[in-house]
């Protein structure tokens, strides 16, 4: 079984709307990582303190054959055609430990899905 993550960095009220729509879309969970970070956009400032909008990471950990599907949902739910609120993308990953107790439930839907 191969897997990819997808990393999701979004505004923190368009965090659960993304993360409801990548598991209508397949995903089975995410990791949600609390961040801030600078963009070409100036951060402003208030009598001297700047101001920055926080953002969030997700992380999803999925099978190969689902990423497109659920790149297509968080694509619409974290409205990323829109400047400045987010961006996603997809890594490889090589190994995966810990996901053990999932895979019975990852081996049966992929062969409901293909036979």
């Amino acid at each position: 079984m191969r897997f990819k993550i997808i990393l999701a960095s979004v505004k923190t009220e368009k965090t659960d709307p993304v993360v409801d729509a990548a598991k209508q879309a397949g995903a089975t969970g995410a990791t949600v990582i609390p961040a801030r970070g600078t963009g070409i956009r100036e951060a402003k400032t208030f009598f001297g303190l700047t101001l920055e909008a926080q953002t969030d990471i997700i992380m999803f950990l999925v099978e190969e054959h689902i990423v497109g599907d659920i790149l297509d949902a968080i694509n619409i739910a974290g409205e990323f055609s829109k400047p400045g609120t987010g961006i996603a993308f997809v890594l490889p990953v090589e190994r995966v430990i810990g996901l053990e107790s999932q895979m019975k439930q990852f081996k049966e839907e992929v062969r409901d899905q293909y036979f």
